[in-house]
C-alpha cells in the first residue's frame, strides 16, 4: 500500500511502517515523561501517535517536508487550535535554535526515526545543547549507530562515538530490517539511546579536547604521535608517553582527556 504522503528521496524519507517498532522507539524516553519532548521529521506519524500518548501537552515535532506537515494537522487533532502545548514547527532542524523552541534552561529530550542523509549533523548539533538534552534516542543506519555506541579499541569507532560518550551514556538497543519501511532502505537500521552522564567538565581545554579527536581520527592510519605533530609548534619534542603509540579508535575518552592536557602543555 502507498503511503499518503510521497516519499522524497531528497530528504532522506523511509516512512516506518511497524507500529511494534514504533512503540518499541517512543518507550525509550518512559523515563523522562515529566520532560518536553522534541520528534525530529515525524512524516507520517507513525511515532507520534505513540509519542502523544506518552507525552501529550509536552512534545513538538520538527518536519521540513510541507506534504507531511498538511497530513499531519489534518491526522493529528492534538496539534490543531485546541492543543494542550503539542505543536508541529515547519522547517530544517538542523538550522533551528532549541533554545528559542524551549525557552528557558529546563531539560528536554529528542527523538526520531532520523533521516540517513543527516543523521550525525543532528548528533553535533545535539551536543551543542548538551548541558539541557538529557536523552536522545532513535533509530538510523545501523552502521552509524554501531559508531556512536562503539567502545575503544574497536574499528567502528569514530569522532561522533568520543565526543558523544564524553557526554552520555550510549547505548545500542536494536536492529531493524528494511522491510518495515516504505520504501525500504538498503540497509538495517538501529535504535540507540543517549543519556546524560554525571560529566559537568572535562577537566581540559574542550575546544583543543575536540579538535585533537577530529584531526587524530582525520589520519587515523597514523599513531596519535604523527598526527598530533600538525597541531604543535614546529620543531617540538614529543615525550615517551604510551598514549601516542596508540591510534586514536584505541583511547577512551579519559585518555583523549589525557592527551589534551599534554597537548596543551606543549603548546
Amino acid at each position: 500500500m502507498k503511503p499518503e504522503v510521497r516519499p522524497k528521496k531528497a530528504l532522506g524519507q523511509h516512512f516506518l511502517t511497524d507500529l511494534g517498532v514504533a512503540e518499541r522507539i517512543a518507550s525509550t524516553l518512559d523515563d523522562y515523561t515529566a520532560e518536553p519532548v522534541l520528534e525530529i521529521g515525524p512524516g507520517m506519524g507513525v511515532l507520534t501517535q505513540f509519542l502523544l500518548q506518552r507525552h501529550g501537552g509536552r512534545l513538538t515535532v520538527a518536519e521540513i517536508d510541507t506534504e507531511s506537515v498538511d497530513y499531519l494537522r489534518r491526522n493529528f487533532p492534538a496539534f490543531g487550535e485546541g492543543g494542550a502545548g503539542d505543536r508541529i514547527v515547519e522547517g530544517d532542524f538542523l538550522q533551528m535554535d532549541l533554545g528559542a523552541l524551549f525557552p528557558g534552561d529546563g531539560p528536554f529530550c529528542v527523538i526520531g526515526n532520523y533521516p540517513y542523509n543527516i543523521s550525525s549533523q543532528i548528533f553535533f548539533k545535539v551536543l551543542d545543547y548538551k548541558e539541557r538534552v538529557v536523552c536522545c534516542s532513535g533509530m538510523l543506519q545501523k552502521e552509524v549507530a554501531e559508531r556512536l555506541a562503539a567502545k575503544p579499541g574497536t574499528k567502528a569507532r569514530g569522532i561522533l562515538s568520543v565526543l558523544l560518550q564524553a557526554w552520555y551514556d550510549v547505548e545500542y538497543l536494536f536492529t531493524v530490517d528494511e522491510h518495515v519501511f516504505c520504501p525500504p532502505p538498503k540497509v538495517k537500521s538501529g535504535v540507540i539511546r543517549l543519556r546524560r552522564n554525571a560529566t559537568m567538565e572535562l577537566g581540559c581545554d574542550e575546544r583543543l579536547f575536540k579538535t585533537i579527536v577530529k584531526t587524530t581520527f582525520g589520519q587515523r592510519r597514523k599513531t596519535i604521535r604523527n598526527s598530533l605533530r600538525s597541531l604543535l609548534p614546529s620543531g617540538t619534542t614529543l615525550p615517551e608517553s604510551p598514549l601516542l603509540g596508540m591510534r586514536p579508535e584505541q583511547l577512551s575518552v579519559e585518555q583523549f582527556v589525557e592527551l589534551t592536557k599534554l597537548a596543551s602543555s606543549l603548546r
